[in-house]
């Protein structure tokens, strides 16, 4: 009995958000701000019609996605009794039931804990109706199940992997805490399978490839904060609607988007120096390593927008479905960063685009939770896997186990 409660306690917390959120997006209630179900009845609407000739949105540039977003694209199709808008939106409801599912499913499991669980039900609703106003919902139900098989089915989670990141590239990333070489195998040969698939089934399945070399640096991104306070001092560039979202556009903008990528790149080569040395693997390592990544992908980009906060809140609740992970207080400034999100866009979306305090302020500090989550788990994940880190912070090495079969076969 006592087990049956604490499932049905999120599960009843889920169903009354995900009412609320589905009163938001369906403007029996309204929020604040911008109306954030304008890119599903106006863009992804128009795109569906596009992809249902038989080709890609090619002479479109806001089109910025691998080919396999087609298909999230498309599947409102799956219900034709509805309208696309509201079809849309019960199918990212279905995926979002997905996830609260396998976490559910997770969670009773040995070594596994419920508090992924509450992290997921908690964190998608401090998104607003931004969370089931884009397609990003589904890509991270792709990736919550492709990390949580990745222990005891390497193959089915390769493939997922590859998947998701046909569907909107980030998912990639969650490679970089898989050790098994199957995991890595059916990616490549999923990932490669697919987008022959794609690239023979429809033309232009690789434009959004040249749709991202003239962006700005977005207004909510870590750098945009430059231009805030450079507007305030005679800066004379410009905030524009360009390639789909709010940019800055005028000097030393490709400069700061310049930085920007480098620090990617430097990120990324943290991330490989970090996997060439880290030697204790645990069975939440995958999850901690897929939250870091992606925290470093998410803080450097020139674009941060609001959805990408989806990705991190399914990225935290399975590190916390795992009893051994570290990223507790990550994932605790990843849920705050996601209720500032909320704050920022789409209730004063009008301050951040007009540079006041307030809108940077808020900027100032949903970037600033950001920066500190993506350190502190760069931080937790070296000293946690790399032995020598593990001693210098007073931890004792544990006697490496004998390689599971799945290691010995892989």
């Amino acid at each position: 009995m006592k087990g049956a409660a604490r499932t049905a306690l999120p599960v009843a917390v889920w169903v009354l958000t995900r009412i609320l959120l589905l009163l938001w997006v369906l403007k029996v209630l309204f929020v604040a701000g911008p109306d954030v179900t304008s890119d599903v009845a106006g863009i992804y609407q128009g795109w569906n019609g596009v992809l249902r000739t038989g080709t890609y949105p090619m002479d479109d540039v806001t089109w910025q996605y691998p080919p396999a977003a087609a298909l999230a694209i498309l599947s409102p199709g799956l219900l034709p009794f509805l309208g696309y808008v509201h079809a849309f939106f019960v199918l990212v409801c279905l995926c979002d039931a997905a996830v609260l599912g396998l976490l559910l499913y997770a969670g009773r499991r040995p070594g596994k804990s419920l508090r992924g669980v509450w992290v997921w039900v908690a964190g998608v609703p401090l998104l607003g109706p931004t969370a089931y106003a884009r397609y990003d919902l589904m890509v991270t139900a792709v990736a919550v199940a492709a990390l949580l098989a990745a222990a005891r089915r390497p193959r089915l989670a390769g493939a997922l992997v590859a998947f998701g990141a046909l569907l909107k590239v980030w998912p990639a990333l969650l490679l970089a805490g898989m050790r098994s070489r199957r995991s890595w195998l059916a990616a490549a040969v999923t990932g490669g399978a697919l987008l022959l698939l794609f690239t023979a089934a429809m033309p232009g399945a690789l434009a959004f490839l040249t749709f991202q070399r003239d962006r700005g640096t977005e207004v909510e991104s870590l750098g945009a904060l430059v231009f805030h306070i450079a507007r305030h001092h005679g800066w004379d560039g410009q905030v524009l609607l360009n390639y789909g979202s709010v940019e800055f556009l005028g000097p030393y903008v490709p400069l700061v988007s310049g930085i920007a990528l480098g620090l990617s790149v430097l990120g990324f080569g943290w991330l490989l120096v970090w996997r060439l040395r880290a030697r204790d693997f645990g069975a939440s390592t995958p999850a901690d390593t897929a939250l870091t990544a992606v925290l470093l992908f998410t803080t450097t980009s020139r674009v941060i927008s609001p959805q990408y906060m989806i990705w991190l809140v399914g990225l935290a609740a399975v590190c916390l479905a795992f009893r051994s992970s570290r990223m507790a207080l990550p994932a605790c400034l990843v849920l705050l960063a996601t209720g500032v999100t909320y704050l920022e866009f789409p209730i004063w979306f009008a301050d951040v685009v007009g540079s006041t305090p307030f809108g940077i302020a808020l900027l100032v500090l949903r970037n600033g939770l950001l920066v500190a989550a993506t350190l502190l788990a760069c931080h937790r994940l070296w000293t946690s896997t790399v032995p020598a880190a593990r001693r210098r912070h007073g931890r004792a090495v544990p006697a490496r186990p004998m390689p599971d079969r799945e290691l010995l076969d892989s």
